[in-house]
């Protein structure tokens, strides 16, 4: 076991402070989209299915897909199955699947410690978001923790790619928003879709990294700051649960004990029930 977490930091080195001008840019670029989705004139009943829809769709792509599938194999499913959810998480525009899973593996062997690219011992807000916006010495890693996604033309394709799933769905909800006839056209129903979405699903999947390493309470005694906080749980559909799952991170199941509802394991356990999913890890709580 390491030992117990240190939580004061050296100073960024300068290499780090600068603003990486492209993630930057886009994310400034949602952020600005998401404001004018909630003007009125873009405000449709179909626009907000289409958000919880695309919501559901998107977060369950990262916590099944990327994270508990592909990052850490605590089940198995066909190759189709497969492809399908991790196009699903693609969808969240938290990069690449390969850049995604490397850097998590990496999160895991050096949670909080001062090489985690969002340790939390800087500070809320640098764990939150403002990491991804300044250059990630961990990247350099990648390609050593994913030796298996590397060797997949699927997942170099998409890594590379994954930007341009959001041009077919873009164009099919304008195409129906217009022909419809919904209020907004079909800018609102893109604007509700893509980048509210986003910001919306960004900012609940980066709470793991910053609210859940500050508050609530743990299950167990791990080398870290993680916690269980249970909103993030009901946000990011059973990810909450941080305190277990970095404990036992190859379970599927991250909601241990009996008021800890987990919708992702839920999800996966439908999937076993269908036989879809099997070799499902679990593990479990003693008091």
């Amino acid at each position: 076991m390491r030992e117990a977490v240190e939580t004061t930091r050296e100073p960024l080195p300068r290499s780090q402070r600068k603003f990486k001008s492209g993630t930057t840019g886009f994310m400034l670029a949602m952020h600005v989209g998401a404001v004018f989705a909630l003007l009125p004139q873009f405000w449709s009943w179909q626009a907000v299915v289409a958000l919880v829809v695309l919501y559901w769709v998107t977060v369950l792509g990262v916590t099944m897909g990327l994270h508990r599938l592909v990052t850490h194999r605590a089940f198995v499913v066909s190759q189709p199955v497969e492809r399908i959810l991790v196009l699903m998480g693609a969808l969240a525009c938290q990069s690449g699947p390969i850049e995604w899973v490397g850097l998590h593996r990496h999160h895991h062997k050096f949670s909080d410690q001062p090489n985690d690219h969002h340790d939390a011992a800087r500070g809320l807000w640098w764990a939150h978001s403002s990491w991804m916006l300044h250059p990630i010495p961990a990247l350099s890693h990648v390609d050593r923790l994913t030796g298996d996604l590397q060797r997949d033309p699927f997942y170099r394709w998409l890594d590379r790619w994954f930007l341009l799933l959001q041009l077919p769905l873009g164009a099919a909800l304008y195409w129906y928003g217009e022909i419809a006839g919904v209020h907004g056209g079909g800018l609102g129903l893109v604007l509700w879709a893509i980048p509210l979405r986003l910001v919306i699903v960004y900012h609940v999947t980066w709470l793991v990294n910053s609210a859940t390493h500050a508050f609530g309470y743990r299950n167990f005694d791990s080398p870290d700051l993680s916690r269980n906080c249970w909103w993030v749980a009901i946000l990011t559909f059973g990810e909450g649960w941080h305190n277990n799952h970095h404990t036992f991170p190859h379970s599927a199941r991250h909601g241990l004990r009996w008021f800890e509802f987990d919708i992702t394991w839920q999800h996966i356990k439908l999937l076993r029930f269908l036989g879809l999913a099997k070799k499902v890890r679990e593990a479990s709580y003693r008091a």
